[in-house]
């Protein structure tokens, strides 16, 4: 991931000969840094998305209800929580504000954008009072890195006084953006002509930046979360690696039947779809140690869900058992190569592959090794708020 220094882009802007010396790109550097919340980047990634679409001004309402849809995947679909959790109560107030619009929309986790925005309108009046907490002091704090060539302190106390100490230090050092003198949600903001050209002549690098400083602050906050970078927006399905692992599974239920984990009655060949027991969403991997033959109509009523470890983890490893039996039966050698197949996209977990898949363990020893790797990935899901189904 590509970090947004001031040496990598003052370089490039040099060289491309844009914008010579007329903006502070060491200033712009720091605009995100010494965050005491998540909000402080989805505020600047907000104005960069607006600026790509043309915008030369907007509102603090806009540019919070375009915070609300970046980070509402995140929030939402993942259980991310963006600056940590205290004695139980959720420290950010973007945080904050996507779950109460999702309580009042009862939109699901990866609704577009569009929807989001749609909602947000609908339920403004109830959204106001965490959008108004949002504008307190973030839009004046990511300007603070370009106050340092003004002589002149920044008056911190005082809402009025801090937009016309913006205008003052415009005048020395072209500032991203200026505020106007609308009150609350309606402020006015301002978007400098010359920033708006760099900012849409380098995107993709700026998002990129964002990008990088967002994950570091949100797994400083979520240790326990696996795969983070990628859970900052929808993935794309096609990503998904399963064809070899359905393979296997058909394989193996030519051989001998297998329980359907929640039903607790024979997987039917053609009505079942191949699944995983921690949920994707949380492991962000295909791994075959984490994947199961399951009911088709039931894998939409489970979705995001944690299944309960009580019975159904028993049930899931037994069935993990007897396709390990097969794949080491030398009579089945066609089926021990639709498990190499496995190697490439669902098989990459060190553990996995020199311990579980291992020739010659006990059906106990099989267990327990499954156990004591999945368990604690279960109760780390657990804690992140995944719903028991």
């Amino acid at each position: 991931m590509p970090q947004f220094d001031y040496g990598k882009i003052g370089y490039q802007l040099n060289i491309n000969g844009r914008y010579y010396n007329s903006l502070d790109i060491e200033a712009f550097s720091l605009m995100m840094k010494n965050p005491s919340y998540c909000y402080k980047f989805y505020w600047l990634e907000a104005i960069v998305h607006l600026i790509s679409e043309g915008l030369k001004e907007t509102s603090f309402n806009d540019i919070i209800d375009e915070m609300i849809a970046n980070a509402w995947y995140t929030v939402l679909e993942f259980h991310i929580h963006l600056s940590g959790v205290i004695e139980g109560q959720i420290k950010d107030g973007l945080e904050r504000a996507v779950l109460t619009l999702q309580e009042l929309s009862q939109l699901p986790g990866n609704a577009s954008k569009i929807e989001i925005k749609n909602k947000i309108k609908q339920h403004d009046k109830e959204l106001a009072l965490y959008k108004d907490q949002l504008t307190h002091m973030v839009p004046y704090r990511a300007l603070s890195g370009f106050f340092d060539k003004c002589n002149e302190r920044a008056d911190w106390g005082s809402t009025q006084r801090m937009v016309s100490y913006i205008e003052r230090v415009n005048q020395i050092s072209l500032l991203p953006y200026t505020l106007g003198t609308g009150s609350k949600l309606k402020k006015e903001v301002y978007f400098n002509e010359s920033w708006i050209k760099m900012i849409q002549d380098n995107t993709v690098s700026i998002l990129g930046w964002i990008q990088y400083e967002k994950v570091k602050w949100l797994q400083n906050n979520n240790h326990e979360v696996p795969g983070l970078i990628y859970k900052l927006a929808p993935m794309d399905e096609k990503m998904r690696r399963l064809n070899s692992v359905r393979k296997l599974w058909e394989a193996v239920l030519d051989e001998k039947p297998i329980v359907d984990v929640f039903k607790n009655s024979p997987i039917v060949k053609g009505s079942y779809d191949v699944d995983h027991f921690i949920p994707w969403s949380f492991v962000m991997n295909d791994e075959l140690w984490n994947l199961m033959p399951m009911d088709s109509a039931l894998n939409s009523s489970k979705s995001n869900k944690l299944p309960k470890w009580d019975p159904f983890f028993g049930r899931f490893a037994s069935n993990q058992y007897i396709l390990y039996g097969i794949i080491h039966d030398e009579r089945k050698p066609d089926i021990r190569k639709k498990y190499e197949s496995c190697f490439r996209d669902n098989l990459h977990s060190i553990w996995a592959n020199q311990e579980l898949y291992r020739k010659g363990n006990s059906k106990e020893e099989f267990y327990h090794i499954l156990e004591k790797n999945m368990q604690p990935v279960y109760d780390s899901a657990r804690r992140q708020g995944y719903q028991i189904w």
